[in-house]
């Protein structure tokens, strides 16, 4: 628990430092067994886009990954400041995520 609440507070001083952060990416399982890309490829790579400012790229590798950041901006402020819609809203934003992941999946494998 305690070296999760470091990690977290360390987090964005490594951003902002002259480490390679890319280094530390975590593989693909299933890439890395099947040699086939899971729906998940990608998202690591645009969130590194997102937080250096590159924001066209980070669409291109995980088409989702503007929607999931709006997801979970909702989910805190709705821990937050609950409202009554707050469940609707949040059901609705999880499903537009799982057909963007499912359409742009079935894209990327119909297109290699």
């Amino acid at each position: 628990m305690r070296s999760k609440l470091i990690l977290s507070l360390f987090f964005p001083l490594l951003l902002l430092s002259n480490i390679n952060i890319e280094d530390y990416m975590l593989p693909c399982l299933n890439k890395s067994l099947t040699g086939l890309e899971c729906p998940g490829c990608g998202m690591q790579r645009a969130i590194i886009c997102v937080l250096q400012g590159d924001f066209k790229s980070a669409f291109f590798m995980y088409p989702a990954i503007y929607t999931l950041m709006l997801l979970f901006v909702c989910i805190f402020t709705f821990k937050l400041f609950p409202i009554r819609k707050s469940p609707q809203i949040t059901i609705v934003l999880i499903y537009l995520n799982a057909a963007i992941i499912f359409i742009s999946y079935i894209i990327k494998i119909t297109t290699l």
